[in-house]
């Protein structure tokens, strides 16, 4: 089967023919990166979007970072978190374990609220 086409296509970024796959939508990969950038700060890439998912980063750097000097899981207290600019606001899902309490997660890493203002930071682990 052949996938080469020859009717004349134009690149979506710049209009210059394109030559090649059926499918092939961009003239090179300037184009290609050029217009998915343009795309993404234009439309779903607001400032408030951004800074969200600045702060949910944020938050799994530094609880990958804590577990990262550990092992498995460890233990730390909201001061340090907050001192290394976590933000608790932030996180993407709540697990609930088997006993009832709840785990809250910035992606895989997640932490549970322990007494006295101290968390307990654990990775999910693949299912």
């Amino acid at each position: 089967m052949n996938m080469l086409r020859t009717d004349k296509r134009a690149c979506q970024a710049c209009g210059n023919p394109i030559q090649g796959r059926a499918d092939k939508k961009f003239c090179n990969d300037y184009c290609r990166n050029h217009f998915n950038n343009d795309l993404k700060s234009r439309d779903t890439y607001n400032p408030l979007i951004r800074s969200i998912n600045n702060s949910l980063q944020r938050n799994r750097k530094i609880l990958a970072g804590i577990l990262e000097q550990k092992g498995e899981s460890a233990k730390t207290s909201r001061d340090s978190l907050l001192r290394q600019g976590f933000h608790f606001k932030y996180l993407t899902h709540i697990r609930t374990s088997k006993n009832g309490r709840l785990y809250y997660y910035c992606y895989e890493y997640g932490y549970l609220p322990l007494e006295k203002d101290s968390f307990l930071i654990v990775k999910k682990k693949e299912e």
